[in-house]
C-alpha cells in the first residue's frame, strides 16, 4: 500500500476545515481526519492547518493519506468460516470460545488474529493494518459478525447499526417458558451493583430493548428467538434471567441451575443489513453448530420420552 494525495478546492467560504474535509471525504470518518489533521497531513495552498480554519474560497486543500500502519499482532490460522464476502465486508461464523478483540494480558488467539490470517490485504481502518469488528459477541456466543474492510465500510455499517437497521436473530435456549410467550422485554441494563463480572437490569442504566418469541416448549425449557434492538453487553442473558428464564448453560445468569452444555445456549443466527457501496439487503444465515444442536435434540428426544407434546410456533 502506498500514500494516497488528495486535492481540493473550496467554492464557498464559512466552513470549518474539519466540516469541509468530512464533506470532501465520506470514506473516512470524522475522527481519521481529525488525525490526519494533527500528524500535519493536511495542508491549505500549501501551509500547515488547524481542524478550526475557516476555508475560504479557491483555497486548495490538500490531504495526505498514509499507508496503514501494521498493528504489532500476529496473524494466527485459527478456523473461522466466511459465509459472505464482498469487495467492502465479510461476514464470519464465530464459533464459541473465541474471544473477539486482543485486550491487556490476552495478545493471541482472538478472532482478530485470526483475520488478519485470513485476509492478510485487508485495507487500514482507523489509520491501522486491522479488520474493522463493526459488532461483538460474547466470548462464548457463536454465530455471524460484520467485519469491514476498509473506512467507509465501517462508517456505513456503523451508521446502520446506530441507526437499528442491521437485524439481528438469536437462537436462545431458556430455562422454564417466559410469559407471555412472545413480547419485547424494555428494561435499561448497567453493570450490577454487587458484582462487577455480570450486568443487571438497574434503573437508570443504558436503554435496552429485545424482542423475543418462543419458538418451541419443552416440559422445563423453551428454544426462544430473540431479536435484539440496541446491542448492550450480555443483553439477551440479561433480559431472559429478567423475565424468569435464564439460558441454558450460563454460569453467570443462571448460577444453580443444571449445566448440559459446557457455555451458554446462545447463537447469532441470522443478520440482514444494507450493503455500504450499493444499498442492496444482504441477508445471510447459519444454523446452530453441532454442541448446540445436540442439546437441542436431547430436550426434544426427552419430551418425547416423557409423553410431554412438544409445542412448536408455525
Amino acid at each position: 500500500m502506498t500514500t494516497e494525495s488528495r486535492h481540493f478546492t473550496a467554492a464557498e467560504a464559512g466552513a470549518r476545515l474539519d466540516r469541509f474535509l468530512a464533506e470532501q471525504c465520506p470514506d473516512l470518518t470524522r475522527s481519521r481526519l481529525a488525525r490526519l489533521v494533527q500528524q500535519g497531513m493536511v495542508a491549505v495552498n500549501g501551509a500547515p492547518s488547524r481542524p478550526s480554519q475557516a476555508v475560504r474560497p479557491g483555497d486548495v486543500v490538500e490531504l495526505t493519506i498514509p499507508p496503514p500502519t501494521p498493528l504489532d499482532l500476529a496473524p494466527e490460522d485459527i478456523p473461522v468460516p466466511i459465509v459472505y464476502e464482498d469487495d467492502d465486508l465479510l461476514v464470519v461464523d464465530k464459533p464459541a470460545g473465541l474471544t473477539v478483540h486482543p485486550a491487556p494480558g490476552h495478545p493471541s488467539h482472538t478472532l482478530v488474529n485470526a483475520l488478519l490470517a485470513l485476509r492478510p490485504n485487508l485495507s487500514g481502518i482507523g489509520g491501522a493494518q486491522r479488520p474493522g469488528i463493526v459488532h461483538r459477541l460474547d466470548k462464548d456466543t457463536s454465530g455471524l459478525m460484520i467485519v469491514a474492510k476498509h473506512d467507509a465500510a465501517h462508517h456505513s455499517l456503523a451508521g446502520q447499526l446506530q441507526a437499528r437497521r442491521v437485524h439481528k436473530r438469536y437462537l436462545a435456549l431458556v430455562w422454564g417458558c417466559p410469559r407471555p410467550e412472545s413480547g419485547t422485554v424494555d428494561a435499561p441494563i448497567a453493570r450490577h451493583p454487587a458484582d462487577r463480572k455480570r450486568m443487571a437490569v438497574v434503573d437508570g442504566g443504558r436503554a435496552s430493548v429485545t424482542h423475543y418469541a418462543v419458538l418451541e416448549r419443552f416440559p422445563d425449557a423453551s428454544l426462544v428467538e430473540a431479536r435484539p434492538v440496541t446491542g448492550r453487553t450480555h443483553q439477551i442473558r440479561v433480559h431472559m434471567a429478567h423475565l424468569g428464564c435464564p439460558l441454558v448453560g450460563d454460569a453467570l445468569y443462571a448460577r444453580g441451575r443444571p449445566a448440559p452444555v459446557e457455555r451458554h445456549f446462545l447463537h447469532a443466527a441470522s443478520l440482514a443489513f444494507q450493503q455500504p457501496a450499493t444499498g442492496e439487503t444482504v441477508e445471510v444465515s447459519s444454523p446452530l453448530p453441532p454442541d448446540l444442536q445436540s442439546v437441542l435434540d436431547a430436550f426434544r428426544e426427552g419430551a418425547k420420552s416423557a409423553g410431554a407434546p412438544l409445542a412448536r410456533r408455525a
